[in-house]
């Protein structure tokens, strides 16, 4: 599905810019706990199973980061087009 920023009026844009923020800083947040926990868990704990997933759902979770800026790029392009 494309994102067709044109059809959007200017105060949802904005809406949605700030929503997306949110949910990047949020996402952040998650994604360094986890892999924090998982690092440090595997560093001092003879166990890693649990450790080890935990550092492959980090990771995974990271991967929504580049979708969330294109987004935000996309977004701020289409504001500064406006003006």
């Amino acid at each position: 599905m494309k994102n067709d920023f044109k059809q959007i009026t200017t105060a949802q844009l904005l809406s949605n810019l700030y929503l997306i923020k949110a949910i990047t800083i949020a996402l952040i947040c998650a994604v360094t706990l986890l892999l924090s926990m998982a690092i440090c868990g595997m560093a001092t704990k003879e166990d890693n199973n649990t450790f080890v997933a935990l550092f492959v759902v980090g990771v995974s979770c990271g991967a929504a980061l580049p979708l969330q800026f294109i987004n935000m790029k996309k977004i701020k392009a289409e504001l500064e087009s406006r003006k």
